[in-house]
């Protein structure tokens, strides 16, 4: 049984996808995937370590507003969506699944086209551009949020909470300070940018560093592709408690169970990590949709919300030593961002699964 999953150029809407594969591996283990992702994008590593094969689609995107880009993508929409149809004929699977990104577009089209069933997943709080175009030849959406069952077909959407891999909750602390070889007496930062890597919030993390020392320590997940002369001159200044690392695969579950804080951009899969862990987390949110996202979760209490353009590391570092004096508030973020994240469970992940299926084999008929 062989499955499509396509999503890329950021981890955002990656990281529940692979939940998703892992849960229906599970329940089915003859299922064999593939997954359609950018050329560039820090989707590859992660999608390779897991065994699945890895494809590229060209990524062309459609802008809600006149850009000279959209006549210039335009071609490279269409190509993929013929290079799409001629996999779906290849290798029949019989369902494709993603959770946004303008490379699953023309793939998800092309399988309505071609009569296998689609499923979306929706996460952000703003309905992306992608996830609408896919909404309608999709054969079942699931959402992060209630408030989104408003935003699609009542007849094909179901509320699921966001799918969170099972390896992040099941680490301890203890673990995830011994790979890290942390001191247990001084408390835990983990900040990340995500996959690619925030210039603003690395930047943001290094100037605060210095007025940390002997507050916490640090686990800055930096991305790859940025500077590395700072952060290595970081390291030997404050080599005690400051750690810079480029990349995660499966070391993110040790630093996320070792944190006590976590710092990162706002991202829906990232937000849904913290949450299910029941973290407290300080948000830099990235200017756009992410903003919405975190102000959202910040006006219901569950995370504090830091504005990149008026923030330096200073007051970052401010921030953080008030939150770790504050052991109520910590609890009480970290309970408050559970309660309105929650984790989609096993069971309604597989029944979406075979509700879309099903919904497949009835069209074909």
């Amino acid at each position: 049984m062989k499955i499509f999953f396509s999503g890329g150029g950021t981890l955002g809407p990656v990281t529940p996808l692979l939940t998703i594969y892992d849960t229906l591996k599970r329940q089915y283990p003859d299922i064999e995937a593939v997954w359609f992702g950018t050329k560039n994008g820090p989707e590859r590593e992660l999608v390779q370590k897991k065994g699945i094969e890895f494809a590229v689609l060209p990524s062309g995107k459609l802008r809600r507003y006149f850009s000279f880009w959209n006549i210039t993508d335009a071609p490279k929409i269409i190509y993929a969506f013929f290079a799409s149809a001629r996999r779906i004929r290849k290798l029949r699977p019989v369902i494709c699944i993603s959770a946004g990104g303008f490379v699953s577009v023309p793939l998800h089209w092309a399988a309505r086209f071609l009569g296998v069933p689609t499923w979306i997943h929706q996460q952000d709080i703003e309905v992306g551009l992608a996830n609408r175009l896919m909404s309608w030849p999709a054969k079942i959406i699931t959402v992060s949020l209630r408030r989104h069952l408003n935003n699609f077909s009542a007849k094909k959407t179901v509320w699921l909470g966001n799918p969170v891999r099972n390896d992040l909750i099941i680490t301890t602390r203890d673990e995830g300070l011994d790979f890290f070889q942390l001191d247990r007496e001084l408390p835990v930062i983990f900040a990340t940018g995500g996959g690619t890597g925030s210039l603003r919030l690395n930047q943001l993390i290094m100037e605060s560093v210095a007025g940390l020392e002997g507050v916490a320590q640090i686990i800055h997940l930096s991305g790859k592709d940025r500077p590395r002369e700072l952060i290595a001159s970081l390291q030997t200044a404050f080599p005690n408690h400051y750690r810079a690392y480029q990349f995660f695969t499966d070391e993110m579950k040790y630093a996320y169970a070792a944190a006590d804080i976590i710092i990162s951009r706002g991202g829906f899969g990232t937000l849904t990590e913290i949450a299910a862990l029941g973290k407290p987390a300080i948000i830099v949110p990235k200017p756009g949709h992410q903003e919405q996202n975190v102000a959202y979760l910040s006006a219901q209490g569950a995370v504090i919300q830091v504005n990149e353009r008026t923030t330096d590391g200073n007051y970052l570092a401010k921030i953080i030593a008030e939150l770790l004096a504050d052991k109520n508030k910590m609890r009480e973020l970290g309970g408050r961002l559970r309660e309105l994240l929650p984790r989609a469970r096993t069971e309604d992940i597989v029944a979406a699964f075979d509700r879309a299926i099903r919904a497949g084999s009835i069209g074909r008929k």
